[in-house]
């Protein structure tokens, strides 16, 4: 099946997420979205890119993917990592980063030319003082990057 990608508006890349992620809702802000689309241009997969949510790696220089879901088309995952890595170097982006969860491979990253960094982070924000509901996971993830 041949891809190709789209622009698409992060309102529409939401209702994406919010129908087939597995385990994150949509975000709340982003920079800028990508689709990938079908011969008949039927939306397959979204990635969202937006600010390091991670305060330390938040340096004017870094974006982070944080989302990327597909209908399981083929190579559509690969496509949308590569494109979003192109259009953040292109907007003067110097490192793309994103996380996966342990029961991710990451072959869709390391196929984009993503490197594994390591285990990262995991745990509530659930405190006495700011009582929270955890609506995504909270283990460890695996974080990954790509630079120029």
């Amino acid at each position: 099946m041949s891809l190709r990608l789209q622009p698409i508006s992060i309102n529409a890349a939401n209702a994406i997420v919010k129908a087939w992620h597995r385990h994150h809702r949509p975000v709340t802000r982003a920079k800028f979205a990508i689709s990938a689309v079908d011969a008949r241009g039927t939306v397959v997969g979204v990635v969202i890119i937006g600010r390091p949510v991670a305060r330390a790696s938040d340096d004017g220089r870094t974006a982070e993917v944080t989302r990327c879901c597909t209908d399981g088309s083929r190579n559509a995952c690969s496509m949308l990592y590569r494109a979003a890595w192109r259009a953040a170097v292109a907007m003067g982006y110097r490192r793309l980063i994103t996380y996966t969860l342990p029961s991710e491979s990451g072959a869709s990253l390391r196929g984009a030319g993503f490197k594994l960094l390591g285990q990262r982070g995991g745990g509530s924000w659930n405190c006495p003082s700011r009582p929270r509901t955890d609506k995504h996971p909270t283990e460890k993830k695996f974080a990954w990057e790509i630079a120029a």
